[in-house]
């Protein structure tokens, strides 16, 4: 299957012209913070694009760890995927309810099970909306199991240890895609328990400044331009981090679109560091 126009992201023209192609799966990753009371699940029941299916975070993880959404193992993964009928040699478009936010997780979950042939839908299901494009409701239409290969990708994943390392030795560079109030301990963060600020030589890169008013991504020389306002080298190394790892994803998804695709992601992110562990904080505020 041929993709035209920039990767790792797909307009929904070329989706629209493609939702048929029998190696393409469609995936509603949405997702929403605590705070907003909101079901993801059921809202999926109520709309989504023909033949998607739900791709569940809180679910689709590590459920033997105390930290949300952690990345599930392998074997877990595969088979999930397997009974979703997603394997070897299908396309993946991965979409959400806000435009562009939780799909990169789903995204960047998929890279480090080892399977590349993904994509995130540029402006989500608002924009598909926006457009008078087919919905459908109910549940998941059922697609023929099949077999998928996980190859762990470690390069992708940032694990405590590592950022300890990154921490003390400054090697590379730690972006937090937290706002800017949260970065900087002026605003409590939305998980109870945690302290506020941020990691010691963190720089702050909020992922809304990385994306339009209509929930699409910006533009490869916006998305340029917001890194070097926020001090990063793009073509240094780096890892990003957020919350609990969801908006840290799409930090790596615009990296991947201007050429970067091989960063790190934190996976325990905040809810982790932020802990009363003992690990350094910075607080501005």
């Amino acid at each position: 299957m041929t993709i035209t126009g920039r990767e790792p992201i797909v307009e929904t023209a070329w989706l629209a012209n493609h939702l048929s192609a029998p190696d393409l799966a469609v995936l509603d990753a949405s997702w929403h913070l605590p705070t907003m009371n909101r079901d993801a699940g059921r809202e999926f029941l109520a709309e989504h694009i023909p033949g998607a299916q739900f791709f569940n975070i809180d679910e689709l993880c590590e459920e033997t760890s105390d930290l949300p959404h952690m990345l599930p193992s392998t074997v877990k993964f595969a088979s999930r995927m397997k009974e979703m009928g997603i394997g070897d040699g299908v396309r993946v478009v991965i979409y959400d309810s806000a435009g562009l936010f939780s799909a990169a997780r789903a995204w960047w979950t998929f890279r480090a099970m080892g399977h590349n042939d993904v994509v995130v839908l540029n402006g989500g299901l608002p924009k598909w909306r926006a457009e008078g494009r087919a919905l459908e409701d109910g549940r998941a239409r059922q697609r023929a199991r099949t077999h998928f290969t996980p190859r762990f990708n470690a390069a992708l994943v940032a694990d405590l240890d590592d950022v300890k390392g990154y921490v003390a030795s400054g090697s590379t560079q730690i972006v937090d895609a937290r706002p800017v109030a949260r970065f900087r301990g002026e605003e409590a963060e939305p998980r109870p328990g945690l302290r506020m600020g941020h990691m010691p030589g963190a720089k702050n890169l909020p992922y809304s400044r990385l994306i339009n008013p209509d929930g699409t991504m910006k533009s490869e020389s916006e998305i340029q331009e917001a890194f070097a306002n926020a001090d990063v080298d793009t073509k240094a190394p780096m890892m990003t981090t957020c919350g609990s790892g969801v908006t840290a994803s799409i930090l790596a998804l615009a990296l991947a679109a201007i050429g970067q695709p091989d960063v790190s992601v934190y996976d325990g992110s905040w809810a982790e560091w932020g802990q009363n562990n003992g690990l350094p904080v910075v607080a501005e505020g």
